[in-house]
């Protein structure tokens, strides 16, 4: 399958940027190089803070969630947060069953243990709300297939892990730029990308043509992968949130509010597409690769 000619394709762009952020709601880690799953990329909210009913947190009711720095080393996952001493998960331990909710969507995923919930209730759980101080770690079963959105997908199956509902975010440094300009004539410092959480980032395009393309290939160094954007991605006051110093403030979201709102989220602001995997599991992701598509006129 390969849906878009490249020598002829409308948008020619490269992979400037890749992130993966193990725990659903903290920070990121930026890489070279990923591998490409059947839900996004390999490791992307794979694990994910919840209550004591199970009930998923982010950054919404938690900000501090933002200062937790996730790395990999040594066949382990590596959690550091300001004044606690680092935490060390095996990628591929777990303890016993724990069904979760993200969203609307109830799963059954597995227990971190006691260890990884005691300290994420030591981070996080003095400044939280009481029904927040006691929190565990959940790590999705890949045996769960946690479906898209079909109404967005048109019918096709896709799959992802504790993502809010798609396995892949694209934007470009474009619309960061455009963003940034605005930001700063209207006398706000300028932002980074790490406040809108992307997976692929798209460099060589104008601002927003990730909004208007269909199915992007990828030239990768084995073939090929074909992804596509499917659905904008409507932003809620994380991007207010400084990723640094976990501190809000709402001059992000007011200036999307002005030139952002998507009547194909009935006015929603949005930045980013939400995309899906089509084919190309298991071939690996990397700066600089080259990416095409072409325009999709609705």
């Amino acid at each position: 399958m390969n849906p878009v000619a490249t020598s002829a394709a409308d948008l020619q762009a490269t992979i400037e940027e890749l992130w993966v952020y193990p725990v659903k709601s903290c920070a990121g880690i930026q890489l070279r190089e990923s591998e490409l799953t059947d839900t996004g990329l390999l490791y992307d909210r794979a694990w994910m803070v919840v209550d004591a009913e199970g009930e998923f947190v982010s950054q919404r009711e938690l900000p501090r969630m933002a200062l937790i720095q996730p790395a990999f080393k040594m066949g382990q996952l590596m959690l550091r947060a300001p004044g606690m001493l680092s935490l060390h998960l095996g990628l591929d331990v777990a303890e016993g069953p724990l069904q979760v909710r993200v969203w609307d969507d109830a799963v059954d995923a597995y227990d971190m243990g006691d260890v990884a919930a005691q300290w994420f209730s030591d981070f996080l759980g003095p400044d939280a709300p009481v029904h927040l101080k006691k929190l565990r770690l959940a790590r999705f079963d890949p045996e769960v297939k946690r479906p898209c959105d079909p109404a967005w997908t048109g019918g096709r199956e896709a799959t992802t892990q504790f993502a809010d509902g798609f396995g892949l975010l694209v934007t470009s440094n474009a619309s960061l730029a455009d963003l940034n300009a605005r930001l700063v004539s209207a006398g706000h410092q300028a932002v980074d990308m790490r406040r809108f959480r992307p997976n692929i980032v798209l460099g060589g395009v104008e601002p927003h043509d990730e909004d208007r393309v269909g199915a992007m290939t990828i030239t990768t160094g084995d073939g090929e992968a074909v992804i596509e954007p499917v659905k904008p991605c409507g932003r809620c006051p994380i991007p207010d949130i400084d990723p640094t110093t976990a501190t809000s403030s709402p001059a992000v979201g007011d200036t999307l509010q002005t030139y952002r709102q998507d009547k194909r989220l009935q006015g929603a602001v949005t930045f980013g597409m939400n995309t899906i995997v089509i084919e190309g599991d298991g071939q690996v992701l990397r700066v600089g690769q080259k990416v095409s598509a072409n325009l999709k006129f609705e």
